[in-house]
């Protein structure tokens, strides 16, 4: 048995018999926590998918979590920085009216959501990879035009293997 801290009980709601369905698991929901019951590997992937839906992502995407190709990480800001204004780091990866972020995730394909001092991403074992660094080396100051770069040196090295 597994218990989760929840927060987006509603799209949480809309992902619930699938889940069950599909895991053969049973999921008992109260007001901040899930509770899973079923064999451990689904109780893992399970709360792996709650804990994207309750992060932002959608239960339809989080439920791709399942397949082994889509991974979900959760990396804390505060891990990475010891500036006390959380503001102005989350604003250096946001970007201009998002620009910075929708960029990220242009370059990484990855989906990329942020919540007070928790970063969200959704995407490929192999994209995460360089997402996380990426938006790790923005946390600790890097120049945004050195993140592109490094991002969009992997993309063409990518793009010559898959050419070979």
């Amino acid at each position: 048995m597994e218990i989760v801290q929840i927060s987006n009980i509603r799209e949480i709601k809309k992902a619930k018999e699938e889940l069950e369905k599909k895991l053969d698991i049973k999921i008992t929901l109260s007001r901040k926590t899930a509770t899973i019951e079923g064999n451990s590997l689904e109780e893992y992937e399970v709360a792996n998918i709650l804990n994207a839906i309750s992060l932002g992502f959608s239960a339809k995407k989080s439920i791709h979590l399942l397949g082994e190709e889509i991974s979900f990480k959760k990396i804390n800001i505060k891990d990475f920085t010891k500036r006390k204004d959380m503001y102005e780091v989350r604003a250096r990866i946001i970007g201009k009216e998002g620009k910075i972020k929708r960029t990220l995730e242009d370059l990484s394909d990855c989906e990329i959501i942020i919540r007070e001092n928790t970063i969200g991403i959704l995407g490929s074992a192999e994209e995460m990879e360089k997402t996380i660094t990426g938006i790790t080396n923005l946390i600790r100051g890097s120049k945004v035009s050195n993140v592109y770069n490094y991002l969009e040196k992997l993309n063409r090295e990518k793009k010559k293997l898959n050419k070979s």
